[in-house]
């Protein structure tokens, strides 16, 4: 499924970006759902399978700070409403069936414990690309 989301310049990254770490925030374009309110969805907005989930924590692969997004569906209850919520506590997105909890902070997505990680075979959340731009903001694609 495509991911297109416009924060391009400073004025929409303050708005409905996320800054301090662990900070998070939903863009979900399905049906009669639209998530954040307020929000500018054109015929260009695409929001993956189950939505995105922006945070802000480490990228697990380049060590540097900043924005980062996921999928909201869980990998292991594969509906596009089924969708992880990020716990306040630990910074950890938790699918509310399965119960399978990721690392959105600081491991890429990877799974911590419940089906996704059990077995031989892990389930981490689809990352998605959040590219800096020039003009202060984020584009998230895929």
């Amino acid at each position: 499924m495509p991911v297109a989301i416009n924060l391009g310049d400073a004025g929409m990254w303050n708005t409905y970006g996320v800054a301090g770490f662990g900070q998070s925030r939903r863009f979900i374009n399905y049906k009669s759902t639209l998530e954040p309110a307020g929000f500018p969805f054109t015929g260009r907005t695409y929001t993956g399978y189950g939505g995105v989930l922006l945070i802000s924590g480490i990228d697990a692969f380049t060590n540097e700070p900043g924005a980062l997004a996921y999928d909201l569906s869980c990998p292991i209850e594969r509906s596009q409403t089924v969708r992880v919520a990020v716990d306040p506590e630990s910074l950890e997105a938790v699918c509310p069936v399965c119960l399978s909890h990721y690392d959105v902070t600081m491991r890429g997505g990877a799974p911590l414990s419940g089906p996704a990680a059990a077995g031989k075979r892990k389930y981490g959340l689809r990352r998605y690309t959040c590219l800096k731009t020039t003009t202060g903001g984020y584009m998230i694609t895929n």
